[in-house]
């Protein structure tokens, strides 16, 4: 089941002249609607926002979006929404339009049934040879530009493998297609350093914040290949996942998986977040 609201109003297509379409030009967050409620709705927004404001879009207005997410709630009450905010319609060419109408777009579809093994477990996942192009411009924006990701995530059919992780041109990790990384080395929380590249995501967003409320070391740094495979743990995370450990990356093993008591302190305080 799907449903989508385009500027308000139930569609299923935009108009062949605006720019998300023709440039990438806009940006997007992802996220769970569970018994109507959109999770961590306030930093969605502020992250949405931002993200807009980056690129020179005007976001969309709180109450506008919060019209939308409840008409889709009362239909579908629990699903995964995409709000994507383009620079609207324009004519031919780079250059933006003189007078600019942001449109909104906000979809609505069946929450992803991942197995419960993939949090309990562990996940296989495995290194992209794509490399992702260095833009500081664009580092830590979700734009509409995904096609790393997509030519990233055809590298693999193996159903086993859940997950791909990306590097930059320094050999350096950034983020899995879908999620962003930390690992646990030496009794702290490493995340990698998304200044250049990458997608900064609420959920990491949100660990960082956690773990300083609750004592736990937590980093942002360079993680090169090598120091992630020497990681004691690794962790995937994104806003409809929740956390996946991984088990195995490729010739590197974590098959005796057993939450370390630092972990066991970060997922409780994650979980338990008042935001």
């Amino acid at each position: 089941m799907m449903m989508t609201l385009v500027d308000g109003e139930p569609a299923a297509v935009v108009p062949v002249d605006d720019r998300g379409l023709s440039y990438g030009d806009g940006v997007f967050r992802t996220l769970a609607m569970r018994q109507g409620s959109a999770e961590l709705w306030s930093r969605q927004y502020a992250k949405l926002t931002a993200d807009c404001l980056a690129l020179g879009l005007r976001p969309p207005a709180e109450a506008a979006l919060n019209a939308d997410i409840q008409r889709i709630a009362a239909q579908m009450p629990d699903c995964a929404l995409r709000i994507t905010v383009t620079r609207g319609s324009g004519g031919r060419g780079y250059a933006m339009p003189s007078s600019v109408q942001s449109r909104r777009i906000v979809a609505a579809s069946t929450l992803p049934d991942y197995p419960a093994s993939y949090g309990e477990q562990g996940i296989r996942a495995r290194f992209c040879t794509l490399r992702l192009a260095t833009q500081p411009k664009l580092a830590g924006i979700k734009h509409l530009n995904r096609l790393e990701n997509v030519l990233a995530r055809a590298e693999w059919q193996d159903p086993e493998v859940v997950e791909g992780l990306l590097l930059d041109a320094d050999e350096n990790v950034i983020a899995g297609t879908r999620c962003n990384v930390f690992i646990v080395e030496q009794g702290a929380l490493v995340t990698p350093d998304l200044a250049r590249c990458g997608v900064a995501g609420v959920t990491r967003e949100l660990v960082l914040e956690a773990a300083a409320m609750h004592g736990i070391a937590c980093r942002v740094e360079t993680i090169s290949r090598k120091r992630l495979e020497a990681a004691d743990e690794i962790f995937l995370l994104n806003s409809l996942v929740g956390a996946w450990p991984i088990a195995k990356l490729e010739q590197h093993t974590w098959a005796d998986f057993v939450l370390t008591p630092l972990v066991r302190k970060w997922l409780d305080a994650f979980r338990n977040s008042p935001y």
